[in-house]
């Protein structure tokens, strides 16, 4: 059977709480995981998961820890620094133990 919300007052569209947003825009990264399904489970448009998706990314610092190494070389643990190759040549490495915030704001200084 078909469920139907009832929409009230001024305001016509459904609000989401942010965490019904994160276990949906979550459920989209699911292994085999499609959007176009994910939000038709949740009685959505696509549109609006992709929408939730940037604005979470936005939200996040946009750093992980990342491990470049060549294919022959054995597994590293965990790294101590990253190296950032810039467009002018120039290479920064920042220390792992650094705050994301200031590695944003060094490399946005340096792009300028």
């Amino acid at each position: 059977m078909a469920q139907v919300q009832i929409l009230t007052g001024p305001e016509r569209r459904r609000a989401w709480s942010e965490e019904q947003k994160r276990a949906i825009v979550e459920a989209t990264f699911a292994p085999g995981a499609m959007v176009s399904h994910v939000a038709r489970q949740a009685d959505v448009h696509p549109s609006l998961v992709y929408r939730w998706r940037r604005e979470l990314r936005v939200g996040s610092s946009g750093f992980s820890e990342v491990v470049v190494a060549p294919a022959s070389a054995p597994p590293v643990e965990k790294a101590s620094a990253i190296e950032v190759g810039l467009a002018d040549g120039a290479r920064v490495r920042i220390p792992a133990s650094t705050p994301p915030e200031l590695a944003a704001a060094v490399l946005r200084a340096l792009r300028r």
